[in-house]
């Protein structure tokens, strides 16, 4: 882990470098002290400043279903399953924050050892396939904050906030909106912890 450095001269970096910065001590400021959402600089650019994170989200969130298998099954009930710890990496791409340049968070599906982890199940989080853990944020703009990113994420495993209608934006994963739309909400399993 590497940790926030207050000693570097803001005036003498260069517009990108700034910006690395200015996102650096935007999260500390929120998350430094610890609490439900951690966060820790996982990579840093030559001149050390973060260029990937890792945000541990310690909330209460579905992470998948009982029966996937059955998942389009009429007439199946399919409760959902919780964990309380999820893992997301931020990564910042070399031209970031041009527009051309988006962030992206992801979240990780299994550990070191290849093993799977509690990932998130909701209808802007890819749950299946080949971009499993990848958020959907809509961002507004290119100065969306990294700060915004991660509470709005903090959000969405609360289920504050979700889009599982299937019209534009569309969800993120398919079927994970369909379970919203036909199981999640009838049977009140998505409104769990709503502030």
């Amino acid at each position: 882990m590497i940790m926030y450095r207050p000693d570097f001269d803001v005036n003498r970096l260069s517009g990108r470098d700034r910006r690395l910065f200015y996102e650096w001590s935007q999260l500390e400021r929120a998350f430094g002290q610890g609490g439900k959402i951690r966060f820790e600089v996982a990579e840093c650019n030559s001149r050390g400043l973060p260029i990937k994170y890792r945000v541990a989200y310690h909330i209460r969130s579905i992470q998948g279903v009982e029966r996937v298998e059955a998942l389009d099954m009429p007439g199946v009930s399919n409760p959902p399953i919780f964990a309380s710890l999820f893992l997301m990496t931020i990564t910042l791409p070399d031209n970031y924050p041009c527009v051309d340049a988006p962030v992206e968070f992801r979240f990780l599906t299994c550990d070191e050892a290849g093993k799977a982890i509690p990932h998130p199940w909701h209808p802007n989080i890819r749950y299946f396939g080949e971009f499993a853990g990848r958020v959907c944020l809509n961002t507004p703009d290119t100065y969306a904050s990294l700060l915004w990113g991660v509470r709005r994420v903090a959000l969405y495993l609360r289920y504050d906030l979700y889009h599982a209608a299937q019209h534009p934006p569309y969800p993120e994963d398919p079927k994970v909106a369909r379970w919203v739309v036909r199981q999640g909400e009838p049977n009140g399993w998505v409104y769990f912890d709503q502030n």
